[in-house]
């Protein structure tokens, strides 16, 4: 029979559930409203997620006192510690899928005309798979139900696979000139944010294996190490040097390339990368502001004065290098002076590489 501290125990774990009931619900209505926004071309219901996600951040205060408050009166252990410990992450995994469903909001928001017809409904049905996603992780951790939750973890490659083909028909009606560069940006954005609301219910799912069972499931990709170059355009010194980082073959490490103002990849550079077999034709730039969860990078490498002066270790965790070179494509003068100065850019970028990711994974790589 249940003793009275268990009651009170049970009665507070009951109340933090709750809580996390009402904040994942509050995530999964702004979702299924940026969906409605995008269908309906409604910009007064994306302007409602933004202002609304003021509550799911509320919500996140809130349990992280309750969980904190539990921790300390009722010193709980075996599954009722493990339940705090793994609500605490969970509580930061739904902050996050609410960012993301403001951040889709904000993109919408941007538009100035509807969601291409052509991409719509790519995009709608991996949203709402990521969402069935996070409604299954949801309910996995309220039930406590392991095999909901392993049922669940796998349909994250699903939503991955989805992703890519919208991202290539995206690409593909740009190339086409059927959209401008802005909408491609936005929309390029807004499947990236549905992608990793999948990636947050995996997230779930893994804490709550490790809830009910004890046991630590690794999380994919828990042991890699994320790379970003960043430089003014993503036009020239960035792609260059993603385009050489993945040459290395390091399954290891995650590179990506950035730029605080995006343009298209300079003609210069698409001609001397492709004197060393790379085409870069099709590379479309990124903007800074579409990196998602830039806090959790290993490291950022400013290829540019700007670059560099945008971080320093006030504003971020990660290791900021400064490998700040001089932008070829800016370089003037006959075709062998332009050359000789991407040549050295090359090379420089080439040798950095390889002590960096040496130095990472213990030994020189050949």
């Amino acid at each position: 029979m249940p003793t009275y501290l268990d009651e009170l125990l049970q009665c507070d774990i009951d109340r933090i559930r709750m809580y996390v009931k009402e904040m994942a619900l509050f995530a999964e209505n702004a979702l299924q409203n940026c969906i409605k926004s995008m269908t309906e071309n409604n910009r007064k219901l994306a302007y409602a997620v933004i202002l609304r996600d003021y509550y799911i951040d509320e919500k996140e205060k809130e349990i992280d006192r309750l969980c904190l408050e539990f921790l300390v009166h009722r010193q709980p252990v075996a599954l009722p510690l493990r339940f705090v410990y793994s609500t605490i992450k969970i509580n930061l995994e739904i902050e996050r899928v609410g960012d993301y469903a403001e951040s889709i909001a904000r993109h919408l928001v941007k538009l100035k005309k509807p969601v291409p017809d052509a991409i719509k409904n790519d995009i709608i049905n991996m949203a709402k798979l990521s969402i069935v996603m996070f409604q299954d992780a949801t309910k996995a951790f309220m039930d406590q139900d392991v095999e909901l939750a392993k049922k669940t973890i796998p349909v994250d490659k699903t939503v991955d696979t989805l992703r890519l083909k919208s991202n290539s028909n995206l690409v593909k009606l740009f190339l086409d000139r059927q959209i401008p560069f802005d909408v491609l940006d936005s929309m390029l954005n807004i499947v990236r944010r549905f992608e990793r609301v999948s990636d947050q219910a995996r997230n779930i799912c893994l804490e709550v294996l490790y809830m009910c069972t004890g046991e630590n499931p690794k999380h994919p990709g828990a042991e890699s190490f994320s790379i970003l170059f960043l430089d003014d355009h993503n036009s020239c010194q960035s792609q260059m040097a993603v385009t050489i980082a993945e040459t290395l073959n390091q399954p290891r490490f995650i590179f990506i390339s950035a730029g605080l103002d995006p343009q298209p990849v300079d003609k210069n550079t698409i001609k001397f990368m492709k004197s060393k077999g790379f085409d870069l034709s099709r590379i479309v730039p990124r903007a800074l502001s579409s990196i998602p969860n830039l806090e959790y990078y290993d490291v950022i490498i400013a290829l540019s004065e700007k670059a560099l002066k945008t971080f320093s270790p006030a504003t971020t965790k990660s290791i900021v290098l400064d490998w700040t070179l001089d932008d070829p494509s800016q370089m003037q003068g006959p075709e062998n002076t332009v050359n000789t100065a991407y040549e050295e850019v090359f090379q420089s970028i080439t040798s950095q590489l390889n002590d960096l990711v040496g130095a990472v994974v213990g030994s020189e790589i050949k």
